[in-house]
């Protein structure tokens, strides 16, 4: 009996599920496809066989995207192979999308089966699926399915930026929609200011040098000679120029307030800017188009180019279209309503705004379109599917539809498709070498300027780097030299005030004997008579002691001093000096104790 087994594919990983001994005729019962929502009753008919978890959201959508395009990923290949009966003749395998199906069958060799009785099966899975898994919950497997459709759906939009048209579609429907408000808010202008003046309708036909005037001009009885040169700028015309003037000053016009003036001029002001912003969106209309569909705007313009493309919907979308499709695209209306009537079916739509069509005869306006539409749907599936852009192509044909509109008109034959498409194939290569060989310049030169940058930076590291012990060794050998310098000084302080030992056996018995006499002096007096000096003679201390070499470097020299006591002293002429200036000082504080 051949054993019916069912794949399932969900986006926390494949499941692989075997259908009890069941006959298919009473699967397709009402009753049975009922029961399909119960879980228990739905637990007697399939059973889970193994489950084969995605390891990361990244391995998930490589799977889902082999799964759409019908090819069998190593992950499933596995759970195919590992789980499955080896006897392939004994094995029926349920499958969702007949492509992975077919796929499956012509790879591994399994009979797969799809629709009917399998529908209803993965139907009941879908819905059951986090109790027949252990330890997934329905929360967790709605967040790795909003997660995997994020990332799929993401993929799958993610284009060449330069060579996307959607922005094309937005910006000549915006085009459009401003050259309709333009044409209302400027009307409006027109009427508004013409109570005040209104001989400069007949002047100006132009919508945006009409509200520029209206700025310039504001209140026709000020207006002179001297506004005459920016008359002439905005108009470009000096007989238009001297007509404004002269009929500033017969014109019937009312008179008008000051506030209704300023409120004209602010009106007309966002007219003018409205229709500059017009003119910087048309030029980035024309290169957007240069990049996206370089041929089919070399053939027919950037204009309608860009509108079949956005009534197409997309340049894929126009590429699939056929001749026929293209030639009446945006004449739908007429067409069905000649189908109802059984009257003429339209010759043309979007494409009549070609100049082509405009230079035709009347008799030969339905041939030249027919064979424009021919021409178009062959340079938008150039642009849609070549790798390099190049007008080459829309050139080529856009001559070829000069002498076939000529040969209407004169009977020149024109030249033969074959020739014309060599010759775009060379021209055409040789823009492509030409447009790499840039590419590749500036690729260079992008890299050369990367590793500049680079090496400036890995310079700039190693100098600091270098430079911090270097600084740290200046400031370890500045201290020392200074130590040097002022050893000589510190040490007759030191002797003088904290450390008597290293003295001479004289000043001891002098020092000694100022102590007997400092006590037997009032205790009020002796304690305020020696702070002023030590006061003094603590601020060496304070400064040498924010430095820790200096301090240890004293600490040093104080134990050296400690061991000097045993040990004759060698008197130099510096310690002599430093002596005598301590006795001389020793004495002072004796005579004030005295006094007091």
């Amino acid at each position: 009996m051949v054993l019916l087994h069912v794949l399932f594919e969900h986006a926390v990983g494949y499941a692989l599920l075997a259908l009890k001994e069941v006959e298919e005729i009473s699967l397709l019962q009402p009753q049975v496809e009922e029961s399909v929502l119960n879980l228990g009753k739905f637990h007697n008919v399939v059973r889970l066989v193994a489950f084969c978890p995605f390891s990361s959201s990244q391995v998930a959508l490589e799977n889902a995207n082999a799964v759409s395009e019908g090819v069998v990923h190593e992950d499933l290949r596995l759970l195919l192979e590992t789980y499955l009966p080896s006897k392939k003749k004994k094995v029926l395998l349920g499958v969702g999308d007949p492509k992975i199906g077919a796929a499956i069958q012509e790879e591994l060799g399994y009979n797969c089966q799809t629709g009917g009785v399998i529908a209803e099966i993965l139907r009941g899975v879908r819905l059951h699926f986090h109790n027949l898994v252990k330890g997934l919950t329905d929360l967790s497997a709605c967040k790795a399915q909003l997660g995997l459709g994020h990332s799929y759906s993401r993929a799958k939009v993610k284009f060449n930026v330069n060579r996307v048209d959607n922005m094309i579609i937005q910006s000549i429907s915006l085009l459009d929609q401003l050259d309709k408000d333009i044409n209302t808010f400027s009307m409006r202008v027109r009427e508004w200011y013409g109570y005040h003046f209104p001989e400069l309708v007949k002047i100006i036909n132009d919508n945006a040098t009409y509200c520029r005037l209206a700025q310039v001009i504001g209140n026709r009885r000020e207006l002179n000679e001297e506004k005459l040169e920016k008359l002439e700028e905005l108009t470009m015309d000096g007989a238009k120029a001297k007509a404004i003037l002269d009929a500033s000053r017969s014109s019937m016009g009312m008179d008008i307030s000051a506030i209704d003036l300023i409120n004209i001029e602010s009106f007309s002001s966002r007219v003018v800017s409205l229709s500059e912003y017009r003119q910087s969106l048309h030029t980035y209309l024309r290169s957007k188009m240069s990049q996206v569909a370089p041929s089919l705007s070399a053939l027919i313009g950037e204009a309608v180019g860009a509108r079949l493309i956005a009534h197409a919907g997309s340049l894929t979308n126009l590429a699939k279209y056929p001749a026929s499709t293209v030639q009446i695209l945006g004449a739908e209306k007429a067409l069905f309503r000649a189908l109802k009537t059984r009257g003429n079916t339209p010759k043309y739509g979007l494409i009549f705004h070609s100049t082509f069509i405009g230079r035709a005869a009347a008799k030969n306006k339905g041939r030249i379109s027919r064979y424009l539409a021919n021409k178009c749907s062959i340079a938008s599936r150039i642009d849609c599917f070549s790798e390099v852009p190049t007008s080459v192509f829309g050139e080529k044909l856009r001559e070829q539809v000069e002498e076939r509109l000529s040969f209407y008109e004169t009977g020149e034959i024109p030249r033969k498709n074959l020739d014309v498409m060599k010759e775009a194939m060379v021209e055409a290569e040789e823009a492509a070498a030409e447009i790499t060989r840039k590419l590749e310049k500036q690729e260079k030169k992008r890299l050369k300027k990367e590793k500049k940058r680079l090496a400036a930076l890995a310079l700039a590291s190693s100098e600091n780097s270098s430079s911090t012990p270097e600084e740290c060794e200046e400031a370890s050998e500045k201290p020392k030299k200074k130590k040097k310098k002022q050893k000589p000084q510190e040490v007759p302080q030191e002797n003088g005030m904290e450390d008597p030992s290293t003295s001479f056996s004289k000043p001891k018995k002098k020092k000694s004997f100022s102590k007997e006499e400092l006590m037997s002096s009032d205790p009020e007096e002796t304690t305020g008579s020696p702070s002023l000096p030590k006061r003094k003679k603590s601020s060496p201390k304070e400064e040498t002691v924010n430095d820790p070499e200096e301090a240890g470097n004293r600490s040093v020299s104080k134990k050296k001093r400690k061991f000097s006591k045993e040990e004759p002293v060698s008197s130099g002429p510096e310690e002599a000096t430093s002596s005598k200036s301590s006795s001389k000082k020793k004495k002072k504080f004796r005579k004030e104790a005295q006094e007091d």
